[in-house]
This record gives C-alpha cells, sequence and structure tokens, in this order.
C-alpha cells in the first residue's frame, strides 16, 4: 500500500520472476498484489508485467488480460513492463513468428545479430537518449542484463535509455503512462530500486 490506498499489482500469467520483482518493491517501501484475477488487474493503480520466457508461450498466458492491460494503459495509468515484459508490448518476435504481441509500441523483437555472445548476460551500462521519470536520478550505475532478442520499434523516440553491445540495445521505452526496461531493475542493486521507486514516485 502506499499513499492513498493506491495498488501496484503485479500481473501473475506464469511467466514471471513473481518472487524477486516483489521483494524489490518491498525494498522501496511498497506492498504490492500479485493476482491472476482480471478485476483486480482492472482495479489497480499501477500495474508491472514481468516476463521470463518464450514470447509465444507468453502471449499464450497473456490472452485472458490483454484488454485489462489496454484498457489500463487507455486509461493513463502507470504500467511497467520488465525484461520480457518489455518485448510483449510490441506487435511481434522473430521468437514466435505469426504470433502478435500487445502492440502497444508498434515494432518487432529481433535475435541479437551472430558474433554477439547469446544471451546478454550481465551488467551494463545505459546510455541516456531522453528523458524518463523512471530514469531519474540515474547515471552511470550498472544494471542486470539477461536476454537473446531485443526490441525494435517503428519509433525510436519511444527508447529512452540504450545499452551497448556491440550495437545500441534499446533498454528503457518511455511513452506517456508506459514504462518498459529489458533489465531486470529488481536484480540491479541500488539503481535498479532506484527505478522501481520512481515507478511508485508516479502515483503520489
Amino acid at each position: 500500500m502506499i499513499k492513498g490506498d493506491q495498488m501496484v499489482t503485479i500481473i501473475n500469467y506464469g511467466s514471471g520472476n513473481l518472487k524477486s520483482i516483489r521483494n524489490g518493491f518491498l525494498k522501496v517501501g511498497v506492498e504490492p498484489e500479485i493476482t491472476q484475477d482480471p478485476q483486480k488487474m482492472l482495479d489497480a493503480d499501477a500495474l508491472v508485467l514481468p516476463g521470463v520466457g518464450a514470447f509465444g508461450s507468453a502471449m499464450e498466458n497473456l490472452q485472458k488480460y490483454h484488454h485489462v492491460i489496454l484498457n489500463h494503459v487507455g486509461e493513463g495509468k502507470p504500467f511497467l513492463g520488465i525484461c520480457l515484459g518489455l518485448q510483449l508490448l510490441l506487435t511481434e518476435s522473430e521468437e514466435s513468428p505469426g504470433v502478435k504481441g500487445l502492440d502497444i509500441f508498434p515494432g518487432s523483437v529481433i535475435r541479437l545479430p551472430p558474433g554477439h555472445k547469446i544471451p546478454h548476460m550481465g551488467w551494463n551500462q545505459l546510455d541516456m537518449k531522453r528523458e524518463c521519470s523512471i530514469l531519474e536520478g540515474i547515471g552511470k550505475e550498472y544494471f542486470y542484463f539477461v536476454h537473446s532478442f531485443y526490441a525494435h520499434p517503428d519509433n525510436d523516440e519511444v527508447v529512452s535509455a540504450t545499452t551497448p553491445y556491440g550495437m545500441d540495445v534499446p533498454a528503457v521505452f518511455c511513452q506517456d503512462n508506459v514504462f518498459a526496461t529489458q533489465f531486470h531493475p529488481e536484480k540491479s542493486g541500488e539503481a535498479g530500486l532506484r527505478i522501481l521507486k520512481n515507478f511508485v514516485d508516479l502515483l503520489k
């Protein structure tokens, strides 16, 4: 709970690292609700979409929550996607041809090019491109990445930060009330917790 009894709600759709994300929010003073109940998601003040695993199976599990997510975003309430939860916000992925994503950010998810160590696993810095409220106070800190695919939006203005990995990999998306990180803030020490805190502060 935070001010005004507003709730941060984590979507439990069978593809998320729920315990570590919950612990991350607890460390910034918020007790989030983890739920599979669409009504609780509709009532949420802020939604978090975690993600570990494959694009196709994740989207299959998300189908019953698709309208809930679009409704939440359409109402202008804060939304945060994490890791695969970022990639699911795009239109499609090379990982699962023919499977449509949430299409909040038009674009594709692409496999990291040959010659790169795959998966991209470990700590890396951000290169800031545009201002974003969840990046307030973030400088040269390192964040923890684990992924084999990267998001390529049609509109690069939604990318607020990239990370170098033989190329500029989009690492943070910001557009209105929708935010997403390719890295795991909940596994990224104090800098990651600052991002979670910045997200929570949007509710004040």
